[in-house]
C-alpha cells in the first residue's frame, strides 16, 4: 500500500486506516461515521482525498486530444473553469470519470481516481496522436477537500482570494497562510459547498495544521462517510456504479456526453441514446427494514431478477435504507415496487428519482 503524506498524522487523531484502491486511507475517525457525515451536511469537514491522480496534457493541439478522448464538449471551457467529463472505450463502456481543469488553452489538468491512474495513462498515450505531453504528476501533489456548509468562512480565513466569489466548478491558483500556488477548487464530492485544494506534498502538513487554525470548529472525515454522502447525492462512484461496461448513457450521465462532436465511440452512444438503454440507473428506497449492498439482485413482483444493486447504504440523514443499482428499463418508473434478494430474505422497495437529498 502507498501511504499518504498525512497518514501518521491520521493514525495520531485515531483513525481506522484501510486498504483503498492501493492507497493507505482513513475510513472513518474516532467520531464516527454518522457524525462525520452529518458534518458534512451541517458544518464543515475535511477529507484527504490524495489517492486521486493529477495528469496534466499540453500541447498545441491539446484541445483536439482531448476533445476526442472525452464525452463532454471542451470547447465550453475558459481557463479556470472545471468540467466533469469521462473517458469512454471503444465497446460501450467507461474507462475513468473525472474533472478536467482548463489551466489555458494548451495546457489541461486530469484529476482521475486513484485506482485507475495507471490504466488511464496506458489509455491516453496509446490514443495521443496529437503529439500532446502527457505528465503524470500523483506522486507529488496532496488533495484536502474542505465540505460543509462552513467551508468557504473557513477557508476564507486563510486565502488571499476571495472565495465567496468563486463560482461552483470554477478554480484559482492562491495561497493558505504562507504556501502559495495552491489550485482552490470549489467542487467536491459531497453535494454541499466545498473546495478542493491541490497541495504540493512538502506543503500539505502545513496547510492541514492551518485549516484547524481558524475559530470555525472543523473535524477529520474518513472514506466511509464520503461513500454516504455522495450516495445521497446520487453520484456514481467508478467500479461500482460506472466501469469499462457501463455506457454513460445507460448510467444517467447522458448530460456530459455531447454528440455536437466526435469522440471514441460516440457514433454507438448516439444510436443508444436515440433508441434509449435496455438499462438504467436508478435510486431505490428500501421499505422492509435491511440494506441494500453491491451485487444483491433485484427482482419483480414475479421473482423475475430484473436489475443489480451497485451502490447501497443506511443515509444518515434521511434515517432510511438507499440504494443505486441497474435495472431494465421496462421496470425503472418512478414508484414502481421492487424486491431486493438479501442473503436468505426478500425485501420490499421502491424506486424513487435520484438524488435522494435534493
Amino acid at each position: 500500500m502507498k501511504k499518504l503524506e498525512l497518514s501518521t498524522v491520521h493514525e495520531s487523531l485515531g483513525a481506522k486506516m484501510v486498504d483503498f484502491a492501493g492507497y493507505y486511507m482513513p475510513i472513518q475517525y474516532s467520531n464516527g461515521i454518522k457524525i462525520e457525515h452529518k458534518t458534512v451536511r451541517k458544518s464543515v469537514g475535511v477529507f484527504d482525498v490524495s489517492h486521486m491522480g493529477q495528469i496534466f496534457v499540453k500541447g498545441e493541439r491539446a484541445l483536439d486530444f482531448l476533445q476526442y478522448v472525452l464525452t463532454n464538449d471542451v470547447e465550453r471551457l475558459i481557463p479556470g473553469k472545471v468540467q466533469y467529463t469521462c473517458m469512454p472505450n471503444y465497446s460501450g463502456g467507461i474507462v475513468d470519470d473525472l474533472l478536467l481543469y482548463m489551466i489555458n488553452r494548451n495546457h489541461y489538468l486530469l484529476v482521475v481516481n486513484g485506482s485507475n491512474i495507471s490504466k488511464d495513462l496506458t489509455w491516453l498515450n496509446k490514443e495521443n496522436k496529437y503529439d500532446c505531453e502527457i505528465i503524470n504528476e500523483s506522486e507529488n501533489y496532496s488533495v484536502l477537500a474542505l465540505q460543509g456548509p462552513k467551508s468557504a468562512d473557513l477557508l476564507q480565513q486563510l486565502t488571499n482570494k476571495n472565495i465567496k466569489k468563486l463560482e461552483y466548478y470554477h478554480f484559482t491558483n492562491g495561497s493558505i497562510r504562507d504556501i502559495e500556488n495552491i489550485i482552490i477548487s470549489r467542487t467536491g464530492y459531497t453535494g454541499e459547498l466545498g473546495f478542493e485544494l491541490y497541495i504540493k506534498n512538502n506543503n500539505v502538513k502545513e496547510v492541514w495544521n492551518s485549516l484547524f487554525s481558524t475559530d470555525i470548529k472543523l473535524i477529520p472525515i474518513g472514506l466511509a462517510a464520503r461513500d454516504t454522502l455522495r450516495i445521497e447525492k446520487g453520484f456514481c462512484l467508478y467500479g461500482n456504479d460506472i466501469n469499462e461496461k457501463t455506457s454513460p448513457i445507460k448510467a444517467g450521465l447522458a448530460w456530459i456526453t455531447n454528440f455536437n462532436k466526435r469522440f471514441i465511440n460516440s457514433d454507438n452512444l448516439k444510436i443508444e441514446k436515440q433508441k434509449g438503454p435496455t438499462k438504467k440507473l436508478i435510486g431505490i428506497e428500501l421499505i422492509d427494514r435491511g440494506i441494500a449492498r453491491n451485487g444483491y439482485g433485484i427482482y419483480n413482483i414475479n421473482n423475475l431478477k430484473v436489475g443489480t444493486i451497485t451502490s447501497g447504504t443506511m443515509s444518515p440523514t434521511l434515517s432510511k435504507s438507499i440504494a443505486m443499482g441497474y435495472i431494465n428499463t421496462e421496470y425503472s418508473h418512478i414508484g414502481t415496487e421492487v424486491y431486493i434478494k438479501v442473503r436468505n430474505k426478500t425485501l420490499k422497495a421502491i424506486i424513487i428519482s435520484l438524488p435522494f437529498i435534493k
